[in-house]
């Protein structure tokens, strides 16, 4: 039977680097969309904190640590969460920084996550960790991509680590042999085979969540600023996590929606 692949030349290469690393790091394909997204954070610090005049956005980014007491962080990332969320053209531009990298791996009649998710990761800071997981294991569909997008550069332990694929097949094997008893001796088990992410502010980063990922402690001298949100083909499996529930479709098309609401006409 002939197989038929109509797609480009860079969806292909997406595709295989996706499918071989567990994730593709690319520049992000709408710079404005970028830029409107950073404002909107650096807006939200100034109303709270003073800053220098001659400060730039990363360097008010990179050092917000100076400003903040841990103790306060989690009540002022909460906020931050709720302006944003509440916030359409947010998720509008949001999805504008990763739209043909998404469309490449998910396809083009999409799902988004309702919430985007924020990390404020400060140095030394133990209160914001993401141990070691899969979406996958809490109930999500395996038919789910994470867009990761940074507002800084982010390296070693001040971005996160996924298992690449390969490693995670010998995994596999292994976890059904072996009891863990928690998400730490998981992470040492594999720790050796992560993959680190490096990545710059002005990249996007999109990654398979059925992959063991995680963050450990900021060790670096700056604060991590990223924010998540899962994307699917509105049309494959869902796990725990409804449409309408917890996704929204964005880019429904014309003749599906028609399909959707067809009704046979009843014949004599």
């Amino acid at each position: 039977m002939t197989r038929f692949n109509f797609l480009t030349s860079e969806e292909i290469k997406i595709s295989r680097d996706f499918k071989k690393n567990g994730f593709i790091i690319r520049d992000v394909a709408n710079n404005k969309s970028l830029n409107w997204i950073q404002s909107k954070f650096i807006n939200l610090i100034k109303k709270k904190y003073k800053f220098e005049k001659n400060a730039s956005n990363l360097k008010i980014l990179n050092f917000f640590h100076k400003k903040i007491a841990k103790s306060d962080l989690n009540n002022f990332r909460l906020k931050v969460l709720d302006s944003i969320n509440k916030d359409v053209n947010f998720k509008y531009h949001y999805f504008e920084v990763a739209k043909p990298f998404i469309e490449a791996v998910a396809g083009n009649e999409l799902a988004m996550q309702k919430r985007i998710n924020l990390n404020i990761q400060l140095p030394g800071d133990d209160s914001s960790l993401l141990v070691v997981h899969s979406d996958v294991w809490a109930g999500d569909s395996p038919f789910e991509a994470v867009v990761w997008l940074p507002l800084v550069d982010c390296f070693k332990t001040k971005a996160m680590y996924i298992l690449p694929p390969n490693k995670n097949n010998k995994f596999n094997k292994k976890i059904s042999k072996i009891s863990y008893a928690n998400n730490e001796k998981i992470y040492q088990s594999i720790k050796k085979e992560v993959k680190w992410i490096k990545i710059n502010y002005g990249q996007v980063l999109i990654f398979n969540q059925s992959l063991p990922h995680g963050n450990r402690v900021n060790k670096e001298q700056e604060t991590r600023w990223s924010m998540n949100c899962r994307f699917k083909n509105i049309f494959t499996p869902y796990g725990d996590k409804k449409i309408g529930e917890f996704f929204v479709p964005i880019t429904l098309r014309t003749v599906s929606e028609l399909g959707l609401k067809y009704k046979l006409p009843k014949m004599k």
